[in-house]
């Protein structure tokens, strides 16, 4: 099967999710463009942007995906002790910038720097316009992990995350699976998978019961404008 390509001059078009090849896992497209026109339209189909430095703009669907519902989160007995002795503050959509580009200079998928300088304004550029988030955790006033994404709807597409002290990124999920929880989120998208993930929950989903889950969850209103934080949440994850 050949892949689509995309004029980015013209409005978003992607081919059918199904069409997505089976090697390399989920590649459905090459071409179009990073704006936010197209990366909206690419999420609320279950496809995201995935390419490293000199090659083209490719968009992927795997199948199977890596999900996980906020309200399955698994808090391991370490985690729930660390979460009560409150030594990490943390905060929703206080320093995006920084959160990206701690991202950007750590190790992303396959061992790679797959946040190009595109992908980094784009995603900037989604934040300005209130639909990617961040979260972030604080140790004595220094930024120690945290994680971004985009949400539509009532689903948060999570894309990348950053740990410099133990268990930092694992306590960002927790707290924004908490959040998620309280606004009504059914989904992460965790897109591929990963141990980590997977030790927090996160199970392994068919690509047609990905988007089957999707459509109820993507006509709802999306949680809109700078998200705040409630601790009250997180805490009531150690008890």
């Amino acid at each position: 099967m050949s892949l689509s390509w995309l004029n980015p001059t013209e409005a978003p078009a992607f081919p059918p999710t199904s069409q997505a090849l089976t090697e390399p896992n989920g590649l459905l497209a090459i071409g179009g463009s990073l704006d936010a026109n197209w990366l909206l339209s690419a999420y609320s189909q279950g496809i995201f942007p995935w390419y490293e430095e000199g090659q083209p703009l490719l968009w992927w669907s795997p199948d199977p995906r890596l999900i996980l519902e906020p309200s399955r989160i698994v808090v391991s007995r370490s985690l729930r002790k660390l979460i009560r002795k409150r030594v990490y503050k943390i905060s929703f959509d206080a320093d995006f910038l920084s959160v990206i580009s701690a991202c950007q200079s750590s190790k992303g998928r396959k061992e790679s720097t797959w946040i190009t300088s595109e992908m980094r304004l784009a995603y900037l550029n989604l934040h300005k316009l209130g639909h990617a988030h961040s979260v972030e955790v604080w140790h004595d006033d220094k930024l120690v992990g945290g994680l971004y994404g985009i949400a539509v709807g009532k689903v948060f597409f999570g894309e990348s995350m950053f740990s410099l002290q133990a268990n930092a990124s694992k306590l960002a999920l927790v707290a924004l699976s908490r959040q998620l929880q309280v606004w009504g989120f059914g989904l992460i998208d965790c897109q591929v998978y990963s141990d980590h993930l997977v030790s927090m929950g996160a199970v392994l989903l068919s690509r047609m019961d990905f988007q089957d889950a999707l459509t109820p969850l993507l006509s709802s209103r999306t949680q809109s404008g700078a998200w705040q934080f409630n601790l009250e949440n997180l805490l009531k994850a150690s008890s």
